[in-house]
């Protein structure tokens, strides 16, 4: 079930990002019917991923990767700026997501040492 819910969070995460990019470059009504289905997509995915993973984890992962993967999307595909300071403060991102999937790992095991 672990594994399964790891890919509804790639999914999803994937999903967003896809819907961001529509968002900036959906010119006809199907195209923003093509947005509209990605976004249903992702709130199919997104609590599915949090039937087996703590939300709190899953939400840091699909607002940290839909922030990193705008960002790096607007530089190289829509000629955005790039700084030192986004490079710093995306690593940042990425460090408190990993930080805090660390942090709900060692909650499990402590339940787990109570429940043994």
């Amino acid at each position: 079930m672990m594994n399964k819910s790891w890919i509804y969070v790639i999914l999803t995460c994937l999903f967003e990002l896809i819907w961001v990019f529509g968002f900036n470059t959906a010119e006809t009504w199907w195209h923003w019917g093509l947005v509209i289905v990605f976004i249903l997509f992702d709130f199919y995915t997104l609590p599915k991923a949090c039937e087996a993973i703590p939300t709190g984890t899953v939400y840091a992962i699909f607002a940290g990767v839909g922030t990193v993967g705008t960002a790096i999307m607007d530089v190289f595909l829509f000629e955005g700026d790039f700084s030192v300071g986004k490079v710093l403060f995306m690593a940042l991102l990425i460090a408190g997501i990993i930080g805090l999937k660390l942090a709900d790992n060692k909650e499990v095991d402590k339940n787990m040492k109570g429940v043994a």
